[in-house]
């Protein structure tokens, strides 16, 4: 899937959102992430993530609510740490946390853990899609492309942690790939502020180079407009 745009084009331009072409995604709203004892928490405090769980649900009910595709990620590897590289392994040494070191809740960011498994607040159903990822974006390596494309989808909200990391790699992935993609500004966080801030800075810099900022609010009422189509 590719979009290109002129410079005379506006965000009037975009395709309009229905409920057969928006996709909520939530990033790696896993337990080594968002709980004491997980991989996050041993080099900060997991509020960060905590703060931002009520918005990402109240977005999670209403997508569920309009049959709106819903897709989580979460990012783990394997056990042997086959398809963990060699970089990545030494950089979560240097930070603390070995990736595969055991925890509290369990090896850190392997498949099967307890850690790696979702918080329950944000628990998928059985219709949405995980995508498992043993990678920092949730397009590389997967089939989350196909999966969207298969299903028509265009526009893209933004929700999840770390805004610097797994969020903002899998944003730059989406607009590679020609998605209109909006940034749920306090739905998407990251343990240092300044950071958090400068993810959303660079988001619509450009005309919008990567995307556009909304808020929760805003983004509810976006789908809020999508119930007034009707049956889907």
């Amino acid at each position: 899937m590719s979009v290109r745009a002129s410079s005379q084009e506006s965000q009037s331009d975009e395709p309009p959102r229905r409920r057969s072409n928006v996709a909520l995604l939530l990033i790696d709203f896993q337990r080594d992430f968002c709980e004491p004892g997980g991989y996050a928490d041993q080099f900060s405090n997991v509020s960060f993530a905590r703060d931002v769980v009520p918005r990402a649900r109240l977005l999670l009910h209403a997508a569920r609510a309009l049959d709106v595709c819903v897709v989580h990620t979460r990012e783990g590897y394997a056990p042997d740490l086959s398809d963990c590289t060699l970089q990545r392994r030494l950089r979560s040494r240097r930070a603390g946390a070995p990736i595969g070191a055991m925890g509290p809740l369990g090896r850190f960011l392997i498949r099967g853990e307890p850690g790696h498994g979702f918080i329950p607040e944000l628990e998928p159903t059985a219709r949405e899609i995980i995508i498992d990822k043993p990678s920092y974006g949730a397009f590389h390596g997967t089939a989350l492309a196909q999966r969207l494309a298969t299903l028509g989808i265009q526009h893209l909200y933004f929700t999840g942690v770390t805004a610097d990391v797994c969020v903002h790699t899998t944003l730059r992935e989406a607009i590679d790939h020609g998605y209109f993609c909006h940034y749920v500004k306090d739905a998407i966080s990251t343990f240092d502020a300044e950071l958090r801030r400068a993810c959303e800075r660079m988001v619509d810099v450009e005309g919008g180079i990567w995307g556009r900022l909304v808020s929760a609010g805003e983004a509810l009422a976006e789908l809020d407009e999508l119930g007034a189509e009707g049956p889907a």
